[in-house]
């Protein structure tokens, strides 16, 4: 038997049937039927409801930090603050002539930056959720850096932009597609 926690789920069901029956609905209709069958004045109510309802796991994961192989300080600065707009966080090195090891980020992607050896192999690849994938490609454009032009492609995931900096790092920055 089905509870409030799969309330997305008979959303679905419900506008699928209704479809057959030639009685079609907007998603966001079928939404707020389903919280009007469980009580709640609408389905913010009922999203909020879900979620409080969910298992809480005792291990608590935080956001993975990628971590990318580069070999020259000021080829990074140049990629990732100046062409991807990133903020350099800090950086440290355990003594004046140590490989650099750093932290960049922008909203809420941090990315780990090493020049130490055994740290990771050039040519990593990250995969990142984000909304607004097409303002970043024309933020990008606009700056019209003399390595990289990248296009935004439409998957069946969404709408992706990769960008690939002077290491061989590849950055997949990804937009999810819209469920119908």
């Amino acid at each position: 038997m089905r509870s409030f926690l799969d309330a997305k789920a008979m959303a679905k069901s419900l506008r699928s049937t209704l479809s057959k029956l030639d009685i079609p609905i907007t998603h966001s209709q079928s939404l707020e039927i389903t919280a009007a069958q469980f009580g709640c004045d609408d389905w913010n109510v009922l999203a909020a409801k879900i979620e409080a309802g969910r298992p809480q796991d005792p291990v608590g994961l935080k956001p993975a930090i990628p971590i990318f192989r580069i070999f020259d300080e000021a080829k990074a600065r140049e990629f990732y603050l100046d062409y991807l707009g990133f903020s350099w966080d800090w950086e440290h090195r355990f003594h004046e002539n140590a490989p650099l090891y750093a932290q960049v980020s922008r909203s809420t992607l941090s990315l780990h930056l090493s020049e130490h050896h055994g740290d990771c192999n050039p040519g990593a690849t990250a995969f990142v959720w984000m909304s607004g994938v097409a303002a970043y490609q024309r933020e990008l454009k606009a700056k019209a850096y003399a390595y990289m032009n990248p296009g935004i492609q439409d998957l069946p995931w969404g709408r992706q932009l990769e960008v690939i900096d002077p290491f061989g790092n590849h950055i997949r920055f990804c937009e999810p597609a819209e469920v119908t």
